[in-house]
Order: structure tokens, then sequence, then C-alpha cells
């Protein structure tokens, strides 16, 4: 299972990092990314991700019990992941709002990957 979670992790810190990416090339072009074409396609591909990785990253939490870290936070991380993986493809997107969504998101899942590799149920 921790094999699995911290593989999941890792494909939403790319992803996270590839939001970034294309928030700041939307708001260098100023021009809203397709919806059907490279919007939904990429929101679909990291649902996927996103939704599998919940369910080890809660089912991780209740069994390992990570000191000062909740299952809220995952619910949390899941939540945003979804809205900017839309949220980055469109202009009118707050620039600050993103930066402090995708900081909150990548502390998560560093955090997770810092617990889960080092198998220590709190070293912060």
């Amino acid at each position: 299972m921790k094999a699995r979670l911290i593989e999941l992790t890792e494909n939403l810190l790319f992803f996270t990092r590839d939001m970034k990416k294309q928030f700041d090339q939307t708001r260098e072009n100023g021009k809203d990314g397709d919806f059907f074409t490279e919007v939904k396609p990429f929101s679909d591909k990291v649902k996927e991700i996103n939704d599998q990785w919940m369910v080890e990253a809660i089912q991780w939490v209740k069994e390992e019990k990570p000191k000062n870290f909740h299952s809220n936070q995952v619910d949390s991380a899941h939540e945003q992941i979804e809205q900017i993986s839309i949220q980055s493809f469109f202009v009118k997107t707050s620039k600050s709002r993103f930066i402090q969504t995708s900081t909150s998101i990548e502390y998560v899942l560093n955090l997770i990957l810092s617990y889960a590799e080092k198998g220590e149920k709190g070293c912060l």
C-alpha cells in the first residue's frame, strides 16, 4: 500500500507542477485553454489519479495515524487539486489564490511522501 501511495503522490506532484506551468503559460498568452481539447482531457487524467490517491491516502492515515496529520488534509488537497487542474487554463484565475492553493497542495503531498518514505509517524 505504501508503494502505491508514494507512486500516486509523486504523480500528483508532477501534475501540480504541470498546472503551475500551464497557469503561467495561460497568463502569458492571455488566452483561455480550449475546454474540450485541453481542459477536460487534462482534468480527467488528473481526476483519475487524484481519486485513487485519496482512497490510498485516507486508508494510510487510518492505519498509520501519522502525528500532526489528519484525513481532512487529504480531503482538502483532493478538492484543491481538482479545482486548480481546471483553473490553470483560465486567464481570470486569481494569481495569488492559485499560488496559495498550489503551495498548500504541494505541502500536503510532500508531507505524505516524507512520512510514507521514512515510515515514521511524525518527523516534523
